[in-house]
């Protein structure tokens, strides 16, 4: 009994290698001599004790092997009454804690069946929370979702404060109400507690797509409860932002939760996506910096540093970042929306197609994994297929103001259609007087009608409320239609400052200054020269620097 003293000595120290050396030495005596000094109970013990080792090192295949004959070995000791099963599954090494392990080490390599098959053979009586948490999972993983509803609702019964499986719940279609009365053990009844039921009945909301009082809720929490300032309420409220297509504020909430606390990365995939569609190179850079500090094994640093690299023109990058974010978790929203969008731009459409169609199957409610499949459609010249999507999005998101201008876009291209997509447009501005993609197809289609009074009114509208580049610019090109120069020069200018590499604009501006009665233009503090020369000539940063020796090989997924 020396040696097993040894090696339950290494196991309880943590020296996970040296176990599996002893061990497999132990158990190679034990198995040619059976009459040995190594007891049956030692010898099952012996062999979980390499196999959790192994895990921990992570040869997950070899230890779901070796746990696999553990529990082989002691059924069969106790079939042959050579030992009884109390004096092996002691605590820690009972057939519920090695099945577990197994599971994690078929999910480790991605063998989802598997590890539900294992956790399956579990009599349900004898199932911990953490193992109907893990199935919960696990369900939902493979498109199962009223087992998976029972299991979150079993870990809630010993476990009423354990919120993921609330919030899985709540996203699985259960009731808030219902979610609720699972927690009534302590919901209610503790000093402390105030604050739950409102949490409960934001995130009721949040999954029930009423963004307008789950955004509401989650406020309250923030300013006017003992929850201020915390990072998860902030990136909460981000994220219900960005889900009702409020870009502004879902930007302004999550940059406030990663300045609190640059460690947690919940978040941070969203808030690359907006700084990129912002085009803030410089920000964006310094998160990817701040999330590749804090781990490789999540998704979120790897979409940033795709979002960095997108932004800077570095596609075959970008791509394996995405790809890389993927592989880590394959049901990553942001992760698939990045590579889709990638793809596109690549014109590997029908990759494109896969990816788009994967995320909307995971998440049918987000507005991006239609906008993309609409784009593909477009890009293929399937504008049937893309009709249908884009009607399919209003039905199934409502008639938003996004869905009505994705609608417009696709009848917009039809001149049968256009006429009805305008419509759809005026529909979606009277919901959102300020949403731009509708006013900037709107003005589009009014430069084609040749009213450009009509646009002038529209976009005036706008800059008095909200700047962007392309409204200033846009605005100074129906000026000059009208042969109002002077206005004309001013708004170019304007749309210069937003974004120097406007193109646009500075081929208008350069069309005013080359005209003999050129107006004189306001100052601006680059040369069109400078602009030219450095368009697409961005320097390799540091943060590229140190992933500068990645292999950017990847296969599709």
């Amino acid at each position: 009994m020396y040696l097993f003293e040894q090696i339950k000595l290494l196991h309880d120290n943590g020296l996970h290698s040296n176990l599996i050396a002893l061990g497999s030495l132990v158990l190679s005596v034990a198995e040619n001599q059976p009459e040995s000094y190594l007891l049956p109970a030692a010898r099952y013990q012996t062999l979980v004790y390499v196999g959790r080792a192994l895990q921990s090192l992570g040869e997950y295949r070899r230890a779901e092997a070796t746990l696999k004959e553990a529990l082989q070995y002691a059924k069969a000791a106790a079939k042959t009454k050579v030992a009884k099963t109390t004096d092996m599954f002691k605590e820690g090494l009972t057939e519920i804690d090695v099945k577990y392990a197994m599971a994690e080490c078929n999910m480790a390599v991605r063998q989802y069946s598997q590890a539900l098959t294992v956790l399956e053979s579990i009599p349900q009586r004898h199932r911990t929370p953490k193992v109907n948490m893990r199935m919960g999972r696990l369900y939902q993983q493979v498109g199962m979702e009223r087992p998976a509803i029972t299991a979150y609702k079993e870990v809630l019964k010993e476990c009423p404060l354990a919120l993921e499986a609330v919030q899985e719940l709540l996203s699985l279609g259960v009731r808030g109400a219902e979610v609720a009365s699972l927690m009534i053990n302590i919901h209610g009844s503790c000093a402390g507690t105030e604050w739950l039921s409102m949490w409960v009945k934001g995130h009721a909301y949040l999954h029930s797509r009423d963004y307008t009082n789950a955004i509401s809720s989650f406020k309250h929490l923030e300013e006017n409860s003992a929850l201020s300032r915390n990072v998860d309420i902030l990136a909460t409220l981000g994220e219900t932002y960005y889900l009702a297509g409020d870009s502004k504020n879902a930007l302004t909430y999550l940059q406030r939760a990663h300045v609190l606390n640059h460690l947690n990365l919940r978040g941070t995939d969203l808030l690359a996506c907006l700084l990129a569609a912002e085009k803030r190179n410089r920000e964006l850079e310094e998160l990817a910096m701040s999330t590749t500090a804090v781990t490789d094994t999540a998704p979120q640093p790897w979409i940033t540093m795709g979002y960095y690299c997108q932004l800077s023109k570095r596609t075959t990058k970008a791509i394996y970042f995405a790809h890389k974010a993927c592989s880590i978790n394959p049901r990553s929203i942001e992760g698939l929306l990045l590579k889709g969008t990638l793809l596109l731009e690549l014109k590997k459409l029908q990759e494109a197609v896969m990816h788009f169609r994967e995320a909307m199957q995971i998440a049918p409610h987000r507005f991006e994994p239609h906008k993309g499949l609409v784009d593909c459609y477009l890009a293929m010249h399937r504008s049937r297929e893309a009709v249908a999507i884009a009607s399919n999005t209003c039905k199934l998101l409502g008639q938003t103001p996004r869905a009505l201008t994705l609608y417009a876009s696709v009848l917009v291209k039809d001149s049968l259609t256009v006429s009805k997509g305008k419509s759809l447009l005026e529909k979606a501005l009277k919901e959102d007087s300020y949403h731009l993609p509708a006013v900037y197809l709107l003005c589009e289609l009014y430069e084609q009608d040749l009213r450009y009074e009509s646009a002038i009114e529209l976009l005036r509208k706008q800059v008095a409320v909200q700047s962007t580049s392309r409204l200033h610019q846009m605005l100074a090109d129906f000026f000059s239609r009208v042969h109002d120069e002077e206005k004309a020069a001013h708004h170019f200018g304007i749309a210069l400052n937003h974004e120097p590499s406007n193109t646009r604009a500075l081929e208008g501006m350069q069309k005013m200054e080359a005209a003999p009665d050129a107006v004189e233009t306001p100052p601006y503090d680059m040369e069109v020269e400078d602009i030219g020369d450095s368009e697409g000539e961005v320097e390799e940063s540091d943060l590229e620097a140190v992933w500068s020796d990645v292999d950017f090989s990847f296969s599709g997924q």
